[in-house]
C-alpha cells in the first residue's frame, strides 16, 4: 500500500500556557519535523530528542504493545500543541527512541478530523464533513 509521511509542527504546550499567564517571557519551544502517520497506533509518538528540544516533563509510564505483540514501557510526556496542516490539538507525548519515526496515530487524526488516503499518500480532510473541520462527539 505504501505509507504517508507528513510535516507536523509542535509547541511546548506548558510555555504556551505560561506566556498566556504572563509567568514567563520566553518564546514557547516549538520543533518542526517529518511523522509517519500510522491508523494502528493511538497517539502521538515523539523521538527522544525532539521530546528534549521541546523540553517536556516526564508524567507518567504506560505499557505499549509494540507491533511484535511484545509490551514495553514507553514514558509519557506534557502535552505539545501539535499542528498538522494548519489544524491544530493538544495532546500528550509518548516516548519514542530516536532510532524510530515519529508517529501519528489515530487519535490525533480524528481530534484534527484527519483521513489518510492510501491511494495518494496524504491526508485529506474527513469526506463526510462537508462544511470543514468537524468534532463527532455524541
Amino acid at each position: 500500500m505504501g505509507k504517508v509521511t507528513i510535516h507536523f509542527t509542535a509547541t511546548n504546550y506548558d510555555d504556551v500556557a505560561d506566556a498566556a499567564r504572563r509567568k514567563s517571557a520566553r518564546k514557547a519551544r516549538k520543533v518542526s519535523a517529518e511523522a509517519l502517520v500510522d491508523t494502528g497506533a493511538t497517539r502521538l509518538y515523539l523521538q527522544s530528542k525532539i521530546i528534549k528540544a521541546l523540553g517536556l516533563r516526564a508524567t507518567s509510564e504506560i505499557s505499549s504493545r509494540t507491533m511484535s505483540d511484545r509490551s514495553e514501557k514507553r514514558m509519557v510526556y506534557s502535552p505539545v500543541d501539535l499542528e498538522i496542516q494548519g489544524r491544530r490539538g493538544t495532546f500528550e507525548v509518548i516516548a519514542l527512541p530516536d532510532t524510530l519515526p515519529n508517529v501519528i496515530g489515530q487519535i490525533p487524526l480524528e481530534h484534527l478530523d484527519w483521513v489518510v488516503d492510501m491511494r495518494n499518500r496524504r491526508l485529506i480532510p474527513n469526506p463526510e464533513h462537508k462544511h470543514g473541520e468537524l468534532a463527532d462527539d455524541f
